[in-house]
């Protein structure tokens, strides 16, 4: 059919969509791409202990530890992580751009006088010219805390809070570095996170202040522990945290719309996590994703914050089972029980699981359309079908669009249909018992983010010839 055209179902696919809304277990029907099958494998637990020794190496990485010493300190370390970046990029002919991000925080209440701060962002430029412009960024921030905050001198090794995302960082940059895909990926190790999430901040207002179309972010932080307090070892589980409506004082009205409509677990961080746990079920199913309807735990914070302030979609990784005596702690010992933030309380395997799950996941996206945009729900008058339209993606090569839809109280997609390359279609489901959205889809089955339709009130125009 031709773009811009609607189209309707017929009794058999009407019969089809019924059947979905209650038997289809709407996980992504495509088979897995063997180049991301193979990116996942390529995923190293070696390299990744190797790059969480060494960074809990340098004693500490407290962001006003020293800057020139060549062993100790967060100079040291962001040093080590650039050069280790740039061998990577050599490595796989300068595909991989890196470079420090350096800018000077103004005095808070963590930072007593003026600092210099320095992000490390290595940029793997898609290698499609139009879809280029959509950028996905991954990140870990590689400062690190004792007892107290303020304490720049005490040893504070960070291996877990937060070697381990860093080294997650290093690993999907070097090894995605290999491969080419269509949309720009920028892979960050951020400084300042302990200080304020300070680093992710500065890149964000940069990043927004620039235009740049930041599609997708995460952050991985706290992501190297599998076993709980009782030193029980459960490695089948990653957590995703992922905002629903916007913690600020006013609502957008775009955000009033969705909730007219029981559209609050259906915000762009939702979407994006539904899409991640997708994806670890097709190529990482040994390790599940937890999707978690929150910002993030309490009393924490993490660097998908600030892009999440500043209108991007970010969610965060962290671990199922988080045992605090490694975490924000001096290193001692306590009646027998070592406390601190050490390598040794570092799950290799499940850190290169977790790995996995971004790559997949990023790959996956990086390989998509963009989403759909201008997506409505036509409520023009009563009828227990449900019609959907949207604008015609700019993208090449999109084979065309699904309806997904779920029950109300359900959290993840139940139900999907391709509809072609048109841009408004129906299904025989009522928009009063169900939740819909519209992904686009190419050739090769990669699956779009989802869009959550608005309400569409007037009369469409008649479409064109």
């Amino acid at each position: 059919m031709a773009a811009g055209r609607s189209t309707l179902f017929s009794a058999a696919a009407c019969a089809m969509a019924a059947s979905f809304a209650t038997a289809f277990a709407a996980e992504v029907p495509a088979e897995p791409d063997p180049d991301i099958v193979q990116l996942v494998r390529e995923i190293s637990p070696t390299r990744l202990e190797t790059y969480v020794r060494t960074l809990a190496g340098f004693g500490t990485r407290h962001s006003l530890s020293a800057l020139d010493d060549p062993q100790r300190g967060v100079g040291a370390a962001r040093r080590w992580i650039r050069e280790t970046l740039d061998r990577c990029a050599a490595e796989t002919g300068e595909r991989l751009s890196v470079a420090f991000d350096e800018f000077v925080q103004a005095p808070t209440p963590r930072v007593p006088t003026p600092a210099t701060l320095v992000n490390v962002v290595a940029t793997l430029e898609g290698a499609d010219p139009q879809a280029k412009a959509r950028t996905l960024v991954v990140s870990g921030h590689y400062d690190s805390m004792c007892g107290n905050v303020m304490n720049s001198e005490c040893d504070a090794p960070g291996a877990n809070d937060d070697a381990s995302g860093t080294a997650v960082v290093i690993e999907l940059a070097c090894t995605m570095a290999k491969a080419r895909f269509p949309a720009t990926l920028v892979f960050m190790a951020v400084a300042g996170e302990e200080q304020g999430l300070l680093g992710a901040a500065h890149w964000a207002s940069t990043a927004r202040e620039r235009n740049v179309n930041v599609e997708a972010m995460f952050t991985n932080d706290i992501v190297g522990n599998a076993r709980d307090e009782t030193g029980k070892r459960d490695a089948s589980t990653v957590r995703v945290f992922a905002e629903g409506v916007p913690a600020g004082k006013e609502l957008s009205e775009e955000w009033q719309r969705r909730l007219e409509t029981g559209g609050e677990n259906d915000s762009p961080a939702r979407e994006l996590a539904r899409t991640i746990r997708d994806a670890s079920a097709r190529y990482v199913p040994e390790t599940a994703v937890k999707v978690v309807y929150r910002r993030d735990r309490y009393l924490r914070g993490g660097d998908h914050i600030p892009f999440l302030a500043r209108g991007y979609t970010a969610v965060r990784f962290t671990e199922a089972h988080e045992d605090f005596r490694h975490q924000h702690q001096d290193v001692r010992v306590v009646d027998g029980v070592q406390f601190g933030d050490l390598p040794q309380f570092v799950d290799f395997d499940y850190l290169a699981a977790v790995a996995r799950i971004n790559a997949a996941a990023l790959a996956s996206l990086a390989r998509a359309p963009s989403p759909p945009s201008g997506v409505r729900i036509e409520t023009l008058q009563l009828e227990n079908r449900t019609t959907l339209s949207w604008l015609a993606n700019p993208d090449a090569g999109v084979a065309g669009y699904e309806i997904v839809w779920r029950e109300t109280t359900a959290p993840f997609w139940e139900g999907a249909a391709f509809v072609g390359t048109v841009t408004r279609a129906s299904v025989p489901l009522s928009k009063d018992d169900y939740l819909f959205a519209v992904r686009a889809v190419s050739a090769a089955g990669h699956r779009s983010l989802a869009t959550y339709p608005l309400q569409l009130r007037n009369p469409l125009p008649p479409p064109s010839k």
